[in-house]
C-alpha cells in the first residue's frame, strides 16, 4: 500500500492489532507494515516513530471504556462500570499494562477518561484530593488485577519465541512453582485449586475486590457525614449557648 493511501487510521488499527497479538516485543515497523502491505517507511511517514504509534494505539485502546454518568445510574453503579470496563480493557490489550513503566502514555482518550473518573468520585461527595485518592484507589486495584493476566500473556509468548511446546514448558515451570510452594504449609493447601495457577486468582476476585473497595468509600462517606452532621449540631448549640449568655448578661446590665 503506497504512503498516499495509508491512513493514519488504519496504522493506529494495524498496531492495535499487533500489539495485542505479539506484544510490546512484537511491535515493530517491519512487521507492522507487512500487515498493512506497505513499507516501513510509509508508516513512519505518518506516524513518527515506534513510541509515538504505541502512544497512539494507547489512546485508542482507552476510548474503549465506558463512561457512565453517575447523575443517571448513581455514582456507585457509575464507579463499578468504569471499572469493569476498564479491567475488560485491559484484559484485551494485555500490553497496554506493560507499557505503563516504559513509556509516556497520555492522550484525548486517557484524559477524557481520567476527567470522568474524577466527576464520578466528586458527585459521590469527595472534595479536592479526597477525589483523586478515591479514584486512584480503584483504579490501582484494576491494574493489579490485569497485571496477572498480562503476565501470563507475555510469558507464554516469550516461551513461544524460545521455540519447544509451549503447553509442555508450561507445565515444567509449573512443577518448579509447586515444588517451591510445597515447602510451606498454607501455599501447600492450596496448590490444587485453580488459583495456583501462573499469574491466576481465585474466581470471582475481581468482583470481590472491587466490592470491597466501594463498600470502604462508600462507608467513609458514610462516616464523614455523620462527623459533619456532628460538628454542625454542635456548632449550633454553640450559638444557641452564646446567644442566651448574651441576652442574660444584657438582663443583668
Amino acid at each position: 500500500m503506497a504512503r498516499e493511501t495509508l491512513s493514519r487510521d488504519q496504522i493506529v488499527t494495524a498496531a492495535l492489532d499487533l500489539l495485542d497479538a505479539d506484544g510490546l516485543e512484537g511491535m515493530n515497523m517491519r512487521a507492522l507494515g507487512k500487515r498493512l502491505d506497505s513499507a516501513a517507511t510509509a508508516v513512519y511517514w505518518h506516524v513518527g516513530s515506534r513510541e509515538s504509534l504505541i502512544a497512539l494505539a494507547a489512546d485508542r485502546a482507552w476510548a474503549e471504556v465506558e463512561l457512565p454518568d453517575p447523575d443517571r445510574v448513581g455514582w456507585r453503579t457509575a464507579a463499578c462500570r468504569m471499572a469493569t470496563s476498564e479491567y475488560a480493557m485491559l484484559t484485551r490489550h494485555p500490553w497496554l499494562v506493560q507499557a505503563f513503566g516504559s513509556y509516556q502514555l497520555y492522550g484525548p482518550g486517557k484524559a477524557r477518561h481520567d476527567d470522568h473518573g474524577l466527576a464520578v468520585y466528586e458527585a459521590a461527595g469527595f472534595v479536592g484530593v479526597e477525589a483523586d485518592q478515591a479514584t486512584s484507589s480503584v483504579f490501582t486495584f484494576v491494574l493489579g488485577n490485569a497485571l496477572g493476566l498480562a503476565a501470563t500473556a507475555s510469558f507464554t509468548r516469550k516461551l513461544g519465541r524460545d521455540g519447544g511446546d509451549v503447553q509442555a514448558l508450561l507445565q515444567e515451570n509449573r512443577a518448579k512453582v509447586l515444588q517451591v510452594a510445597a515447602q510451606f504449609p498454607v501455599l501447600r493447601a492450596r496448590l490444587e485449586l485453580p488459583s495456583a495457577g501462573y499469574g491466576a486468582a481465585p474466581e470471582g476476585s475481581f468482583a470481590f475486590g472491587l466490592q470491597a473497595i466501594l463498600d470502604g468509600l462508600e462507608a467513609r462517606l458514610a462516616t464523614r457525614t455523620k462527623s459533619d452532621a456532628g460538628r454542625q449540631a454542635q456548632s449550633d448549640d454553640l450559638h444557641e449557648i452564646s446567644k442566651a449568655t448574651a441576652e442574660a448578661e444584657r438582663g443583668v446590665h
